[in-house]
């Protein structure tokens, strides 16, 4: 990836969010309420487990069992996801930006060793890639049958960062399976390139072309023109 620019938007982006995740992680995360417990927070990643993947088996699992498995997580935070799908997938993987973030997610999954988490550089998934896995005991390198990201590509300032990791999604999906990820769909927002909470937009062409790009196939979508822009990317 070009430049310096990048480089201080990546920067920024990192120090702003183990900023907010000292501050108040779960907020951060999910502004519904400003104060949020174990249970209630953990709970609102079982209700996205639901309304996001039990409610699109077909498209996820592609008849596989669910604990039979590997899935990613793009931009974890505090586990509240990541939890969820440890306790209904087979081995987990989630990355964050945030070194807090980071911490915060480990302590949640610390009950699941199937669930891994990892930080990041922010731009792409290098983090999973190279000699760890043997620490694993895993023979070969990373497949993944399915990739999810929400509210994270929302907050990202550059669309090169955002291409980027949907390009690093389909090096390491395997051929067929699904990237399910949630981007900024409001044309009209105004987003600045030094602001890592309002992120770029993404029209319905501009996101179909992503997915041309980079060897995806955009079967779906959902609430274009919208904040929550979901888009389904199947790996050709």
């Amino acid at each position: 990836m070009p430049g310096l620019h990048i480089t201080r938007q990546l920067l920024r982006m990192r120090r702003d969010w183990d900023r907010r995740a000292r501050e108040n992680a779960r907020h951060y995360v999910v502004t519904g309420q400003p104060q949020w417990s174990d249970e209630e927070f953990f709970q609102s990643g079982r209700i996205t487990l639901e309304e996001d993947i039990l409610n699109d088996l077909e498209n996820i699992c592609q008849g596989q069992d669910p604990k039979a498995m590997k899935v990613l997580e793009i931009g974890c935070g505090a586990g509240r996801v990541t939890r969820a799908f440890a306790g209904f997938f087979g081995d987990v993987y989630a990355v964050d930006i945030s070194h807090e973030m980071v911490r915060q997610a480990q302590q949640a999954v610390s009950d699941f060793p199937h669930a891994r988490v990892f930080r990041n550089n922010g731009k792409d998934l290098s983090a999973l890639s190279g000699p760890w896995w043997r620490r694993f005991g895993i023979g070969q390198p990373l497949q993944i049958d399915f990739a999810f990201s929400s509210m994270v590509f929302q907050h990202i300032p550059s669309r090169a960062i955002i291409e980027n990791y949907v390009r690093e999604v389909h090096r390491l999906l395997r051929p067929g399976a699904l990237f399910k990820f949630q981007v900024q769909g409001c044309t009209d927002v105004a987003h600045e390139t030094q602001n890592s909470w309002v992120g770029v937009s993404f029209s319905e062409q501009e996101a179909r072309r992503m997915a041309d790009r980079w060897g995806f196939e955009m079967r779906y979508q959902s609430g274009v023109g919208d904040q929550y822009y979901w888009l389904w990317f199947f790996k050709k």
